[in-house]
C-alpha cells in the first residue's frame, strides 16, 4: 500500500489548457440552438423518406452497445484492507502508518437534524485515527447546526469545523473548494449531511484506488427511507438501476459518473481538475466529465452503500429532479467542443453519446414527435429508440434490485413496473428543463433539500 498513489499516471502541472477549458457562456443560446435542431430534425426524419431508415440505425448501433452493457461482466472486487486489532486495547496491531490518508469533507447547511448523527459515524470509521480526518463547512446555516457542530469539535479531535458567512459564494463546490486545499488527505471524500454509512466503508474504498487509472470512486447511493411511500419506493428502484447502469458502463469501458454523496476524489486528480466548478449546480456531474476529459477513470463500489434520505414528497422531488437535470445537461453545453475532440477516447465518447440520447435527446424530441405523429396518423419516428431504451431500463432495474434486495423474482417483476412507472416523471423534467434554459437568462441557483433524519431503526430499506 505504501506508494500506490504514486502511480497515478497523470501530474496536475502536466495537464493540458484545454483540460481547464472554462465555456461556461453562452449556455442559454447554445441550449436553444440543441433544441431548435432537435425539433427540426425531428420534422425532417417525419417528412423524409429515409427517416425511418436513419432512426432504425441509430436503434441498431444503440441496440450493438445495450447488449454490450446487459452481457458486461462487472470488475473483479479489490480485496478489502484487513488490519489486525489488539481487541483489549481497541487499537490496530499491524504498521497501518503508509495507509492513504483520507480526509473526509461535508458541506452543511440548516441540517442540525442530522449533523450530529453524520459527525459521530464518520468519527467511527474503522480506519486508523491518524490516517483519516473530517472537515465540516457549516455553509452559513440561520438554525443551531454551527453550535452543535462546535460542541462536537470538544469530543472528536478528527473533526474540524469551518464556519462561513453570508458574503461567501460558489454554493457547495465553493464550500468545497474553501476546505480541499487545506487538508492532507491522499484521497478527498465527500458526503451529504443525511449520510449513513458503514464502518467499513474506508477498508473496502480506499483499495479500489491502486488501480493506477482510478481518479475517484463512487460508492452505491441507497435510499435509507424507501418504505415510506410511492415517491421513495420510486427512488429506491431508481438507485437500483443507476448502480446496475454504473458497473455495466464501466466494465465496457464506458463513463463511470460521480453522484455527489458518498463520492472518494484521488487528490491529484482533483487538483488536476482545478477543483470543484463553482459555475455549475451540479458540482457532481460536472467533476465527473472533466475527471473523464482528464484521462481518469471513476470506479464504483457496490458494497457497503451509502444511504441518504429520499424526498418524499412530489413538489421536493421535482425541484431536486429539475435541479439534477439542468445541471446534467449544462455539462454538454459547456464541454461539447472537448467531447467533440475526443478528449474521452473513442469508447467513453460512444457510450457517452448514448447515454445522452436515452436521458436527454429523447425527453426533448418526444413532444414534437408526437404530435407529428397524431397529426399524419402514424407511429412516433423515434418509437425503436425509445423501445429500446425503455426494455434496456427495466432489465437493468429488475437485475439491479435482484441484487441488492432480498425478494422474490415476482416482487422484484412487480417493484421493476412501479419503479418504471415512477421513472416517467423524467420525461417532464428533461422536456421542461431543457426547454426552460433554452429561453431563460443564466442564473446559479442552489435548492437545498430539507432532511428530517428519524429513527434509525426504521431507514433501513436497502439490505445490501
Amino acid at each position: 500500500m505504501a506508494d500506490f498513489l504514486d502511480s497515478a499516471f497523470i501530474d496536475a502541472e502536466e495537464t493540458d489548457e484545454d483540460y481547464l477549458y472554462t465555456g461556461y457562456g453562452g449556455r442559454r443560446r447554445k441550449a436553444a440552438l440543441t433544441l431548435a435542431f432537435l425539433w427540426l430534425g425531428t420534422v425532417v426524419l417525419h417528412l423524409a423518406s429515409w427517416g425511418q431508415s436513419v432512426v432504425l440505425g441509430l436503434t441498431a448501433l444503440m441496440g450493438i452497445h445495450a447488449v454490450r452493457i446487459l452481457s458486461a461482466r462487472s470488475t473483479p472486487v479489490v480485496e478489502s484492507l484487513n488490519p489486525v486489532w489488539d481487541s483489549q486495547h481497541g487499537e490496530a496491531v499491524a504498521d497501518l502508518a503508509e495507509w492513504p490518508y483520507v480526509s473526509l469533507l461535508v458541506s452543511a447547511k440548516n441540517e442540525e437534524a442530522v449533523i450530529g448523527s453524520l459527525v459521530k459515524r464518520l468519527c467511527a470509521l474503522d480506519y486508523p485515527r491518524d490516517r483519516y480526518d473530517l472537515w465540516v463547512i457549516n455553509d452559513n446555516s440561520s438554525d443551531n447546526t454551527g453550535g452543535v457542530l462546535d460542541r462536537l469539535t470538544r469530543q472528536y479531535p478528527q473533526l474540524q469545523v469551518i464556519h462561513r458567512d453570508s458574503e461567501a459564494t460558489g454554493g457547495k463546490s465553493g464550500a468545497l473548494n474553501l476546505v480541499w486545499p487545506q487538508t492532507q488527505g491522499d484521497i478527498i471524500a465527500v458526503f451529504d449531511a443525511d449520510a449513513q454509512v458503514s464502518v467499513d466503508l474506508l477498508q473496502q474504498v480506499v483499495p479500489l484506488f491502486e488501480r493506477s487509472h482510478t481518479g475517484a470512486v463512487q460508492v452505491r447511493k441507497a435510499i435509507a427511507n424507501a418504505g415510506v411511500n410511492f415517491w421513495t419506493r420510486g427512488q429506491q428502484a431508481e438507485m437500483a438501476l443507476d448502480s446496475f447502469f454504473q458497473e455495466r458502463r464501466i466494465a465496457v469501458g464506458g463513463i463511470g459518473e460521480l453522484r455527489g454523496n458518498g463520492q472518494f476524489v484521488r487528490r491529484d486528480a482533483l487538483a488536476a481538475c482545478n477543483g470543484w466548478n463553482e459555475e455549475t449546480i451540479t458540482d457532481d456531474l460536472d467533476l465527473t466529465l472533466r475527471l473523464h476529459i482528464n484521462g481518469w477513470d471513476i470506479d464504483f463500489l457496490q458494497l457497503p452503500p451509502v444511504r441518504e434520505e429520499g424526498v418524499t414528497r412530489a413538489v421536493a422531488l421535482w425541484h431536486q429532479r429539475n435541479r439534477w437535470a439542468e445541471g446534467g445537461y449544462q455539462r454538454y453545453l459547456d464541454y461539447w467542443r472537448l467531447i467533440l475532440k475526443n478528449r474521452l477516447g473513442v469508447e467513453k465518447t460512444l457510450d457517452l453519446v448514448m447515454f445522452w440520447i436515452i436521458q436527454y435527446m429523447l425527453p426533448i424530441v418526444a413532444v414534437p414527435d408526437l404530435a407529428i405523429a397524431l397529426a399524419r396518423h402514424r407511429t412516433p419516428v423515434f418509437a425503436p429508440v425509445t423501445t429500446l431504451t425503455v426494455s434496456l431500463s427495466m432489465v437493468g432495474m429488475y437485475v439491479g434490485i435482484r441484487r441488492v434486495q432480498k425478494v422474490s423474482p415476482l416482487v422484484t417483476v412487480l417493484q421493476t413496473l412501479r419503479g418504471t412507472l415512477y421513472m416517467l416523471h423524467w420525461l417532464l423534467v428533461i422536456a421542461s428543463t431543457t426547454a426552460r434554459i433554452s429561453v431563460r437568462p443564466k442564473r446559479l441557483k442552489w435548492v437545498k433539500t430539507v432532511h428530517q433524519g428519524g429513527n434509525e431503526d426504521e431507514m433501513t430499506a436497502d439490505l445490501g
